[in-house]
């Protein structure tokens, strides 16, 4: 079976294998989601809750840790098991294996010595229970039916009846627990066919949802082969893209900076206007405003040759007005200028060929790149795509040959076998169970039927005792209650020592199981026993490897492969199956990628039709570096630009005049001057602050011009030879390139089978054939069954029971001594009237007391008594 089993799981992961599925979360940008591999929910919760009995459990595990405080002995079971005894006459006399056996007993020394307790119970109890019965009949040991009458009587009798019922109370706590465990284990034994079906019931769903997981693996591999496809089929947006990408970090500065001396050809035509126009405009503007100037000093001059200014108030400040005309003049001269219309003559030459269409042209067609990447490869793509298809059909077809289903099959008919198997003797076991049930319960009832004659005994001696009444004329209830009593000993002395056979039976049985199997178990040290090499096969370093592979050097332990079912790993990374099956050289990427790499490497792209700029461009260019533009003098033209239009400001000197005609006497003087004032400021107005726009104008486009023109032809130099070099690259040395992109494009491409590779592994580790129901089986066998059901069950009964046992001794003491107190006595001490002391009758004999039957005298008191009843 095991073997069946593991060639199962290896075939599984070898089916699973084919398929990969990668993520269990949403995966980031630019990995494939291959979704969750399907998986049922198991139905055993292998976890057993006893319920409040769980208390007496615990209080019985703390009573064996009190027996047995030494930790699980692992060196000793190893030795032992690894131990020969008695294949020679000599073997138990090496000192090897007397040190072994003295090991053994040291270990085991709380367990011997509370067994030898016990088997003392046993061989004593019965021998005394003899003697003391003997030793009654000779009327001795408290079978004399004669009480001496203490003054101390009462306490001694309520002492003896306080100890016999607390006595007989830890026996009925006793027998409670015996009775609760004993039915605890059968309802757990009936129980305990839900828990084998479904345990059942979850192997065949790891058997039956296995293929359903391969086919999902398997399937998911069209998720890879549509993700590659689907690159393919945009071969041009992202290998086409990736190499224009790569290529641009050239080509688009060139033609960048091609495009912007086509703008700085334009510029400097708009440039060259605006300076003829702006030259033109200042000349002749400056020539009306000389004349105007002219004529306003004219006719200020004549103003201030009036009468009025030889008066005494209006003579200084006519003088000074008179000395301030020299200001009234222009002082930028613009005609002597260089003209620039031979400049602007060849720079319009120079547009004649649209230069930034030609620039666009280069760009369109290196654009275009991505096209021309899927025009030429058309071919090579479609064999692509067919070696992936092959490679889907290899897929299908390598699993359809492993013989999964029909181990699947044998493995669930021999499951199907087992379960049959176990249902058919299912009710033998509890046939069995219900034996067993009715022996211990037998058991109990005889601790009941002794504690029940000692509850009736303390009943019905404590209710018929008369204080009153000698120990001769006692009641017939209180003579029932001491009967009782002593029945409880006879049956005590009877039963006691069967009942401490069976305690310690199930005590050595029981407490051996639970400290050597269940406390080792749940801790797993059990489990690196097992795995001792040499152990379970002296010729096996690994046991389950050896069983398993036929190879014991693996390294394959018991305690592994229980922690990775109990995580619920897949069963072919628990039992280490690629010793079986290695999934590696399956999944070997290069079987998938091999083809697909040849192919994409075969890819050749040819880029040598894209022009990113003719000659006519280039010429364009060179034309526009010799238009002359940088043999304009600019220093004259800054030199006038600099200056101001006149050489003092008109508003600043019509206010000024305007201020010192109101310093005048009011009359004809004054209000000439500021007529004159006024003047001037309509001649700022309409003359100088148009001639101040055109020499702004002027001013931008001469240093527009300069700028322009600053090495030009060095500048005109450099973007040709970028374009050159761009060019250079795309005819020559875009296959360096193209080879890089085509690289990182096959990784892509590769990357996606890495991805479902990748995928497949995990989820074959981790996913497929999940063997939790492999670990929920050893746990429910073990740990719940054995030792939960079983153990626990069987180790609280002996504790319970032998508890009972032990207390049995006490209350026989008890018993005895108060059954004195309740039963009617056939004599009865006399005292003397006058001396009440007893009187020694030498003649009846030297026992102090009165033998009536031997003389025939009757009691009063018990003829009166016989009678009244």
């Amino acid at each position: 079976m095991a073997v069946e089993l593991c060639l199962l799981l290896l075939l599984l992961f070898c089916g699973s294998t084919v398929s990969e599925v990668q993520p269990i979360y949403k995966p980031p940008p630019g990995t494939l989601d291959f979704g969750f591999v399907p998986a049922k929910t198991y139905d055993t919760g292998a976890y057993h809750e006893p319920g409040p009995i769980g208390i007496l459990f615990k209080i019985v595990h703390a009573f064996l840790y009190l027996v047995q405080p030494n930790p699980f002995p692992q060196d000793l079971i190893r030795k032992v098991a690894q131990q020969k005894f008695g294949n020679t006459q000599g073997d138990y006399q090496k000192p090897e294996n007397v040190v072994l056996t003295l090991q053994a007993i040291y270990y085991e020394i709380g367990f011997i010595v509370s067994a030898a307790l016990g088997l003392l119970f046993i061989l004593l109890l019965p021998l005394v229970g003899l003697c003391f019965c003997m030793c009654r009949c000779c009327d001795n040991c408290g079978g004399e039916m004669h009480q001496r009458q203490k003054k101390n009587a009462d306490c001694q009798r309520s002492c003896f009846a306080t100890f016999l019922f607390v006595a007989s109370l830890i026996i009925s706590v006793g027998v409670l627990c015996a009775y609760a465990a004993n039915q605890h284990l059968t309802s757990q034994v009936r129980g305990a066919k839900k828990l084998v079906n479904s345990n059942f019931k979850d192997l065949k769903v790891f058997l039956n949802d296995t293929p359903a997981q391969i086919d999902y693996l398997v399937s998911q591999y069209n998720t890879t082969k549509d993700k590659a496809l689907s690159d393919l089929n945009n071969v041009g947006p992202l290998l086409g893209s990736r190499v224009q990408e790569q290529l641009g970090k050239e080509v688009r500065p060139a033609l960048d900076a091609a495009l912007t001396m086509a703008g700085a050809i334009r510029e400097t035509k708009e440039a060259l206007e605006n300076v003829s126009v702006s030259v033109e405009v200042l000349q002749e503007g400056t020539e009306r405003l000389h004349a105007n100037l002219t004529d306003v000093k004219m006719h200020l001059s004549n103003t201030l040759n009036d009468s009025a200014c030889s008066a005494a108030q209006a003579a200084s400040t006519c003088n000074i007005i008179r000395n301030s005309l020299n200001q009234l003049n222009i002082n930028a001269n613009f005609s002597g200028l260089p003209g620039v219309s031979s400049q602007l003559a060849k720079v319009n030459d120079v547009l004649k060929i649209d230069l930034s269409s030609l620039v666009q042209k280069g760009y369109a067609a290196f654009n275009d790149t991505p096209d021309l990447v899927v025009n030429q490869t058309k071919n090579i793509l479609s064999d692509i795509k067919n070696v992936l298809e092959s490679i889907g059909s290899n897929i299908s077809s390598f699993t359809k040959t492993l013989p999964v289903q029909k181990i699947l099959a044998d493995l669930t008919i021999y499951l199907t076998q087992s379960e049959a198997y176990v249902q058919d003797y299912f009710p033998v076991v509890e046939q069995y169970d219900f034996y067993r049930w009715l022996g211990c319960l037998i058991l109990c009832c005889m601790v009941v039927l002794i504690v029940v004659f000692y509850y009736l005994g303390l009943l019905c001696g404590t209710c018929g005792y008369d204080k009153h009444a000698s120990p001769t004329t006692r009641g017939c209830i209180s003579n029932t209650g001491g009967n009782f009593l002593m029945a409880g000993v006879g049956f005590s002395f009877l039963f006691s020592w069967v009942l401490m056979i069976v305690v310690v039976l199930t005590f050595v049985t029981g407490g051996n199981v639970e400290k050597l199997v269940c406390e080792p178990f749940e801790d797993k040290t059990l489990f690196k026993v097992l795995d001792t090499p040499y152990l379970l096969n002296q010729h096996w370093k690994n046991y389950l490897s050896g069983m398993l592979f036929k190879n014991p050097n693996i390294n394959l332990t018991f305690e592994k492969v229980y922690s990775d079912c109990k995580e619920n790993k897949g069963i072919y990374t628990s039992l280490h199956l690629e010793h079986l099956f290695n999934i590696n050289e399956f999944l070997n990427i290069s079987m998938y990628t091999e083809d697909v790499a040849l192919r994409i490497e075969h890819i050749q792209i040819n880029l040598s039709k894209i022009i990113l700029l003719d000659e006519i461009g280039k010429e364009n260019l060179l034309n526009f570096s010799s238009s002359g533009i940088d043999g304009i003098n600019f220093g004259a033209y800054l030199t006038e630009i600099n200056k101001s239009v006149t050489k003092v400001d008109l508003l600043s000197f019509a206010n000024d005049l305007e201020a010192r005609a109101d310093q005048l006497p009011k009359g004809a003087l004054e209000n000439a001057l500021k007529g004159h004032a006024n003047n001037i400021r309509m001649i700022h107005n309409q003359q100088v602050v148009p001639l101040e726009q055109a020499m702004s104008t002027l001013n931008q486009s001469i240093r527009l011009l300069k700028r322009t023109s600053s090495e030009l032809m060095v500048k005109v130099k450099n973007v040709i030879s970028a374009v050159n070099a761009a060019q250079l690259l795309i005819n020559n040395n875009a296959s360096l390139v193209i080879v890089q992109e085509t690289k990182k494009y096959m990784d892509t491409i590769v990357g996606y089978f890495e991805q479902y590779i990748d995928w497949v592994k995990e989820s074959i580790a981790m996913e497929v054939a999940a063997c939790k129901p492999i670990a929920n089986v050893i746990d429910t066998a073990v740990d719940i069954f054995l030792c939960s059901y079983v153990t626990d069950s069987v180790n609280t009964f002996w504790f319970g029971l032998g508890g009972s046992s032990i207390f049995l001794i006490p209350a026989i003491i008890f018993a005895v001594k108060l059954s004195k107190y309740y039963r009617r006595m056939d004599t009865e001490d006399v005292y003397d009237d006058v001396e009440t002391i007893p009187m020694k009758n030498t003649e009846n004999g030297n026992n102090g007391y009165h033998k009536e039957h031997l003389y025939g005298i009757h009691n009063p008191v018990i003829t009166s008594s016989v009678e009244q009843w």
